[in-house]
């Protein structure tokens, strides 16, 4: 488990145990993130007309981590998945926990009515209306096709308000961050890459559960919009969600560490 006790906004200040004592430390860097496409394998998340959620998630990750790589050599980029396999929740955030990732960043699309569009962006919390609780149930709904879910998430039942609730108080240490990050992706996707911003939300996702550090789950659009559809599928519009990605990660990194 990640020892960072949390990531304070203005002090940058780290808690680090070392040989049974906590040591200070005042030079934090953004070293490791992991993107997390969503979905995948036997799990296709939702479909458009003529496209998966799994398939473009994991494409819209790839091109993330590629410019972050490119362009940003000090930080390491580590992928939950970078080929259509099933992999279960509690394990995406353990692979975030595993490598003592700095941030989290889950990529998805959106499903709705057809006339729903735009891009929000979540960070773990106490739903503020009934919308956020139904996309977050959605999302959380894979774990029915996970073995033995109930053991491996506390008995949660992802049709249960109360199991949802009672798991927005894991990434309370880190919420600052991760609202910060949130609220520099949705600025990117509406004032540069001209998308409606849908804002910055807060609801109970499971694969945000048990990361400790800073994390957020994007939702890149709406799949079930033939507009939206044909723009996250296009080469051109896959650049531009993946780039607006990429400049808030980049801008929020720098933000950390200039308080150094």
């Amino acid at each position: 488990m990640k020892n960072i006790v949390a990531v304070p906004f203005l002090a940058v200040v780290l808690l680090l145990c070392t040989s049974g004592k906590l040591e200070f430390r005042r030079d934090y860097k953004v070293r490791t993130v992991v993107i997390d496409a969503g979905h995948g394998g036997k799990d296709v998340g939702c479909n458009g007309k003529h496209s998966q959620e799994a398939d473009v998630a994991l494409s819209l990750a790839l091109q993330v981590g590629k410019l972050i790589q490119e362009n940003l050599p000090d930080v390491k980029v580590i992928y939950t998945r970078k080929e259509d396999k099933f992999v279960e929740l509690i394990d995406r955030a353990g692979i975030a926990n595993k490598n003592d990732a700095d941030l989290f960043i889950s990529i998805h699309l959106n499903s709705g009515p057809p006339a729903a569009y735009g891009t929000e962006t979540y960070t773990m919390g106490i739903q503020k209306s009934e919308g956020n609780l139904l996309v977050a149930k959605r999302e959380n709904s894979v774990v029915l096709q996970e073995e033995n879910y109930k053991e491996n998430y506390n008995g949660f039942d992802p049709n249960s308000p109360q199991s949802h609730i009672l798991f927005t108080l894991h990434q309370s240490a880190y919420i600052d961050n991760s609202l910060s990050f949130a609220s520099k992706v949705e600025e990117e996707f509406s004032t540069r890459v001209g998308r409606k911003s849908r804002g910055v939300k807060q609801a109970p996702f499971l694969v945000l559960w048990k990361s400790f550090m800073p994390s957020v789950l994007i939702e890149c659009g709406f799949l079930t919009n033939p507009t939206e559809e044909k723009f996250l599928n296009d080469k051109t519009g896959q650049t531009y969600m993946a780039s607006g990605i990429y400049r808030a990660f980049k801008e929020y990194k720098k933000e950390l560490e200039v308080m150094n």
